[in-house]
């Protein structure tokens, strides 16, 4: 019964459910990542090197042979892991900016007053006194 309420305790912390809660958007955001780099940034760069489809470039190594019942081709896919790359940069920027306002929210200065409020008169008339006692 200890083990259970210890786990119970475990899952309840504030930690725990952030973590769940950000890999959970990790993962939305990974597929709008996706379909930004394969559907958007990387056509109109494809297009402007002559119609060349980042995600097809690959250095083949053995080619497919029909003939045989093994007919897939070796190949290393570059092409794929530059779009993984692109990926990776737009999810460090992101990621870079939201932290960058979180800090920014953090050390924001509290607002400064404008004067001090003026003392009561009876201090003013001590301060004027020790000041005239000062200057003897």
């Amino acid at each position: 019964m200890g083990m259970v309420s210890e786990f119970r305790e475990f899952i309840a912390r504030g930690n725990v459910v952030d973590l769940a809660v950000g890999v959970i958007i990790g993962a939305a955001f990974n597929d709008i990542v996706t379909v930004l780099v394969d559907k958007v940034i990387m056509p109109p760069i494809g297009m402007l090197m002559s119609g060349v489809d980042f995600a097809s470039l690959a250095v083949v190594l053995k080619p497919d042979d029909p003939a045989t019942a093994a007919n897939e081709a070796v190949a290393i896919q570059y092409g794929a892991l530059i779009n993984a790359g692109l990926k990776f940069l737009i999810v460090a920027w992101v990621v870079f900016m939201i932290v960058k306002a979180v800090n920014a929210l953090r050390r924001a200065p509290p607002p400064a007053d404008e004067a001090p409020p003026a003392p009561p008169p009876q201090e003013a008339l001590l301060m004027e006194i020790r000041d005239l006692l000062k200057t003897r």
